[in-house]
């Protein structure tokens, strides 16, 4: 195990290598657990996260050490498995509306240029109790604008980009009193808008070491700021078209369902999935003496946040502290709050955030009107024992 100190030095070298060295950060207490620290269990939850099952993996969120989550233990769900796609082979095509259809090779891609991009974001189902379904990176690739340069860029008719990944399974699809068994790929797609507005980024390696089979290997676009189903794993071709497009994935399956009300009458609406709102969720409590520390998390859109707080049982809310190593636009924010003067007995902890634009984390009675489970950004209350 290295000491203390090298590990220091080896952060430093992973903050200067992601261009954060170079803002003037302080060195930053990481919150991996110091000498004489000891976890305060959260009396809520189950004692152990689970063992991945099948094709999904969680990131035991208690067990945070740095700004950055391990490749081995980012989470990862996808629908159709782990397909097997040889880098030397790779080659991603772009196709449909654009001025120049072209195929590239890694080496082709790498040649339009590298750079790096701080992103973290979480799976929309994401959700209590374990709230394992997310985590940050730091993702190299290309931005996906600079890629389509390459193919002459998009024809003024093409409207909507389909991104596929070479994952595909037997879906059955539904039409009125039919049923069809067909072979779909997985695809989600962006408007031309969205796009535009977007830093879409078309990323071949994590943290320093190229993908791994789990994060999609060779190649997966990254989406900053947008839940999980966009950041398309295992990509394999951008095809631009003028039509909506209407796959499983984009059309039916990541939906939100709500009553709302619109000029006095109750309606039911839906709306696809997109861009993450903002939330907090605490990870872990720890003691050190009389000492109580709260380690939280918080996911955002890449809007400013104006403030994370925190509120012990039914006290006012309190400011927490950003870790500065977690300040990047599209980075998850790492947040602590020193808890003194801790009462012996039972006691109820809640994070919120609000950002820039005012939006504050709502409570789960805030959002009784959403029937699905996808985007739960709830307050989400923690019970600790203090002996």
């Amino acid at each position: 195990m290295p000491t203390d100190r090298t590990r220091r030095k080896l952060l430093r070298g992973t903050f200067a290598a992601a261009g954060l060295g170079m803002l003037g950060i302080p060195e930053w207490a990481l919150p991996a657990l110091a000498q004489g620290e000891t976890i305060v269990p959260f009396t809520d939850a189950p004692p152990t996260f689970p063992p991945p099952k099948g094709d999904s993996r969680q990131y035991d969120i208690r067990t945070i050490d740095g700004p950055f989550s391990p490749a081995d233990r980012f989470f990862t769900t996808q629908h159709y498995g782990h397909p097997v796609v040889e880098p030397a082979g790779f080659r991603l095509k772009l196709t449909g509306l654009v001025n120049r259809p072209v195929s590239l090779s890694l080496d082709e891609l790498r040649k339009v240029g590298s750079t790096e991009l701080i992103f973290g974001f979480e799976c929309s189902g994401n959700r209590r109790p374990l709230q394992g379904l997310c985590g940050n990176g730091r993702w190299t690739g290309v931005p996906l604008r600079a890629v389509l340069d390459r193919a002459g860029g998009l024809k003024p008719q093409a409207r909507e980009i389909v991104f596929f990944g070479a994952d595909r399974g037997q879906e059955e699809v539904e039409f009125r009193t039919q049923k069809f068994s067909v072979e779909q790929q997985y695809g989600r797609s962006m408007t031309r808008e969205q796009l535009v507005s977007s830093d879409a980024f078309l990323a071949w390696a994590l943290n320093g070491e190229p993908l791994t089979r789990h994060q999609g290997s060779p190649l997966r676009l990254l989406v900053p700021g947008w839940y999980g189903m966009a950041n398309v794993k295992w990509l394999a071709q951008v095809h631009a078209q003028e039509d909506a497009f209407l796959g499983k994935f984009q059309a039916r399956h990541y939906r939100t369902l709500r009553e709302e009300n619109i000029d006095g009458d109750k309606k039911w609406t839906e709306a696809g999935i997109s861009t993450m709102q903002p939330k907090s969720f605490l990870a872990r409590v720890t003691r050190d003496g009389a000492n109580y520390k709260v380690l939280g998390v918080a996911l955002h859109d890449g809007t400013p946040l104006k403030s994370i707080e925190v509120r012990i049982d039914d006290g006012p809310w309190q400011p927490a502290t950003i870790d500065p190593a977690t300040r990047a636009k599209y980075s998850w924010k790492l947040f602590t709050y020193a808890w003194t003067n801790a009462t012996p007995g039972e006691h109820t902890l809640v994070s919120r955030v609000t950002d820039a634009t005012g939006r504050v984390q709502p409570t789960s009675e805030e959002l009784e009107s959403k029937k699905t489970f996808l985007e739960d950004n709830s307050q989400y209350p923690r019970k600790v024992t203090i002996a």
